[in-house]
């Protein structure tokens, strides 16, 4: 898997793409995060104010809109598609 994060003036978009086979647990954790579930470790998810999620075959492409115009911290978001991964690695060998 190979990530790269773009900042624009709304927030950030994030293109993630040789998900392979874990396509399927990566878009689940996304969800969650969507729905206000989020379990990554950092508090960056306050300052989002909406997440869309497009796909296609091998890749995945979020949209993070922050609120009130704030800047959302690259480093940090960088941390959660980390833990994401991370997370989506474990649930696909279980």
């Amino acid at each position: 898997m190979k990530y790269k994060i773009d900042i624009n003036d709304s927030g950030l978009d994030i293109s993630i793409n040789d998900v392979k086979s874990k396509k399927k647990e990566l878009l689940e954790a996304f969800q969650e995060c969507k729905e206000g579930r989020c379990s990554c470790p950092t508090e960056e998810y306050n300052k989002i104010e909406s997440l869309q999620i497009e796909e296609n075959d091998k890749n995945i492409k979020l949209h993070l809109k922050s609120k009130n115009g704030g800047e959302l911290d690259k480093e940090e978001i960088t941390k959660c598609i980390e833990y994401t991964e991370k997370r989506a690695k474990e649930a696909k060998s279980e």
